[in-house]
């Protein structure tokens, strides 16, 4: 499927408009030009490196739109973007609307550019690997984009010169094209373990989730959710889940055996800016944790994304993942839980307590052996209009970078891991399901809660909804969220439930269609110069 000459939008336009400088800044290749330089194995290497480069900038910089607007995170002190977060002034202009739209095109168009220069570079050994991680990584972009906004225009061919009338696709046909460029994918890439590049792992774990999703929507493939469950037990290949979960999240160890993808950042490499080139994974997801003094002791924290009172309610007594998700006792210096072994001697400054741990007596006889700590019983430390102090809300410490400045701008060089083995355990559990075979759903699902030490799920408790729990408890704040409640038809229901701020009458937009999709952004339409593209139902 190849669509000539089609410009979507600013997406498109600012690459076109700027690749060529960033691509001689970053490769310095002074007055050589492009088609001298990718037609060179090392040149065609450094355009490949640019690829999963992009994976930075549609992940590392806010979690708005993964995130906002669901059941397990709702602002504390500070405002979300109101329209991402509560529905209500979400628009084509509304703030952090067009991230991945212009991110995700953006990837696509240098992933046009490495296609398009794979016929004309120096033919290496690799090439045809490379080739393969480039459609992977063009795929992906795809999926975020058209799971965001529904149908988009598909652009295959690389575009060196701005063109300004586009035509939008059915989502249909995207999910085609996705499922397509992963079955070819997964012809080419390496089978080796994962070192950073796409291997066949990633493809079957990225394919699993197209047919799993695309398995719920009108226009399904009969065996959708059989094929889903079938690539993800490829992706698992009769791996167990043997790493403890906190050793799963201790800073440094985001390349485990667990680690299926993820995008790759180096502290030496961002030191030139460390303020900025990082990410911005560990600065959501908590209150905030201090002033400037403290710098060197607790990160900068938003005190937007805090789990909510549902989220912290579906952990119960024994599953390890309590303790590895947050930090339940924050020390005077609140890094020292990772920089020294023994915390016996340590203070505590804040506990949270557990709800196994509610009662005045628990309370009380934790006051006995910490008399200087401040105790935040269970259901007070959840966001809501009244918190507004430091520590006020639970701290989820799976992020935390003691490395990272003191800085809310992304400084942050801790990989961000996009697909690990439990998730595709639970990828196959709700494949399963979804298809009939509820046993082997269950026994999917229970291997996830076995490395966690919880106690199994019965046949009793299998449905839809304890399946998008178990998710909760095992992603927390990983940023698949609002796709699951997307993909699932759960949005409206469980983010009403669940978020103290949405109301389901938050949802309904123009003509009564449901804001389920986001809105196509308004810069992007207004570049259009075919006046006929639609806007999604529910905002024109």
């Amino acid at each position: 499927m190849r669509i000539k000459n089609i410009l979507l939008g600013l997406g498109i336009i600012s690459i076109t408009c700027f690749s060529c400088d960033d691509y001689l800044e970053e490769e310095n290749l002074s007055n050589v030009t492009a088609d001298s330089f990718y037609t060179t194995a090392n040149g065609y290497n450094s355009l490949i490196n640019v690829n999963y480069a992009k994976l930075k900038d549609i992940y590392g910089g806010d979690a708005w739109l993964f995130s906002a607007g669901t059941d397990l995170y709702a602002e504390g002190r500070d405002q979300e973007p109101p329209g991402l977060s509560r529905y209500t002034q979400l628009t084509s202009s509304s703030q952090g609307v067009g991230q991945l739209y212009t991110t995700c095109y953006q990837a696509i168009q240098s992933a046009n550019m490495a296609i398009y220069y794979s016929d004309l570079t120096e033919q290496t050994p690799n090439l045809s690997q490379q080739l393969g991680e480039v459609k992977y990584l063009r795929a992906n972009a795809y999926f975020l984009l058209v799971q965001t906004y529904g149908g988009v225009g598909l652009v295959t061919d690389y575009i060196d010169s701005p063109v300004l009338t586009f035509d939008r696709n059915s989502a249909e046909e995207v999910y085609s094209f996705i499922v397509s460029e992963l079955e070819e994918s997964l012809t080419m890439v390496g089978s080796g373990a994962f070192d950073g590049h796409v291997n066949k792992r990633a493809v079957q774990h990225l394919l699993a989730k197209v047919h799993l999703t695309r398995g719920y929507e009108s226009f399904a493939a009969s065996d959708d959710f059989s094929k889903a469950a079938s690539y993800a037990d490829d992706a698992i290949n009769g791996q167990a889940l043997t790493i403890p979960f906190e050793e799963l999240w201790a800073p440094g160890n985001e390349m485990n055996a667990e680690t299926i993808f993820s995008v790759q950042y180096d502290e030496t490499s961002n030191s030139s800016d460390p303020t900025n080139i990082g990410n911005k994974q560990n600065y959501y997801f908590s209150s905030y944790l201090g002033g400037a003094e403290v710098a060197d002791n607790a990160p900068y924290r938003s005190y937007t994304l805090c789990p909510t009172a549902f989220a912290v309610s579906l952990f119960d007594e024994g599953d390890e993942r309590w303790e590895g998700t947050f930090m339940t006792e924050a020390f005077q210096k609140y890094y020292d839980y990772f920089r020294v072994e023994d915390h016996s001697g340590l203070e505590v400054a804040h506990y949270y307590a557990p709800k196994w741990a509610s009662t005045t007596a628990d309370t009380t006889a934790y006051r006995l052996d910490h008399p200087n700590t401040t105790i935040h019983a269970y259901g007070e430390y959840v966001p809501s209009e009244n918190r507004n102090f430091d520590y006020e809300t639970i701290p989820v410490k799976k992020f935390d970078d003691p490395k990272s400045p003191f800085s809310s701008n992304g400084g942050s060089t801790r990989d961000i891991i996009l697909s690990r083995l439990a998730d595709t355990y639970l990828i196959a559990a709700e494949a399963y399901f979804q298809n009939g075979n509820a046993g082997t759903a269950l026994a999917r699902l229970n291997a996830v809660r076995e490395r966690a030490n919880a106690t199994p799920a019965t046949a009793a408790d299998m449905d839809i909804d304890y399946i998008l729990d178990e998710r909760a408890r095992e992603l927390l704040g990983e940023y698949h969220r609002w796709f699951d409640l997307k993909r699932t038809g759960k949005l409206v229901e469980r983010a009403s439930m669940y978020h103290y701020l949405i109301d389901e009458g938050n949802f309904v937009g123009a003509n009564g269609e449901l804001k389920i999709l986001r809105p196509i952004p308004q810069e992007a339409i207004d570049l259009n110069q075919n006046k006929d593209f639609p806007q999604n139902t529910a905002y024109e």
